[in-house]
């Protein structure tokens, strides 16, 4: 009989992340490995897709812009002069931490360059969209204690099968 996903198996599978038009938004073709039914950073909503099943499966779920990374924010937004930007950032992509008074911490992304002004960004990149996760699953093993411990799989030991 083959194993079957339950709490305290770790789970290894691949996956595409699209969004609402169909676009791939991110692919993932090597194994990504979780402890099933362990505060993983899965999606509920796809871990529960996954209770039960086997080697093979391929679970389809798509989440709402709001149960995914949510609505974008606007006051996440900020435009700033670009001769106030250090060189190191000045590229669409870069990113840094930045914080404020009250000493919160928060990852932004340059989203824009554009008339001598740079706009960066702190929604996570997916906020906004409605996304649909295709995840299958490639391996199915027993955790060990030291995960179990832990909550993290070991990423040397594979389950792929």
């Amino acid at each position: 009989m083959s194993a079957t996903i339950k709490t305290g198996t770790v789970v290894s599978f691949t996956y595409v992340i699209r969004d609402d038009s169909g676009e791939i938004c991110e692919y993932r073709d090597l194994p990504v490995a979780y402890i099933h039914g362990r505060q993983s950073s899965l999606f509920p909503q796809i871990e529960h897709a996954l209770e039960g099943r086997t080697v093979g499966h391929r679970a389809v779920v798509t989440l709402s812009a709001v149960e995914a990374f949510g609505e974008h924010d606007s006051s996440l937004t900020f435009i700033d002069v670009l001769d106030n930007v250090p060189e190191e950032l000045c590229y669409v992509g870069a990113e840094f931490e930045a914080e404020n008074e009250q000493g919160d911490r928060r990852q932004f992304r340059v989203t824009k360059i554009e008339d001598g002004r740079l706009t960066v960004d702190a929604n996570h990149p997916l906020a906004g969209k409605g996304l649909t996760y295709e995840v299958t699953v490639v391996g199915i093993r027993n955790a060990n204690d030291e995960e179990l411990r832990t909550g993290q799989a070991d990423p040397d030991l594979s389950a792929v099968q």
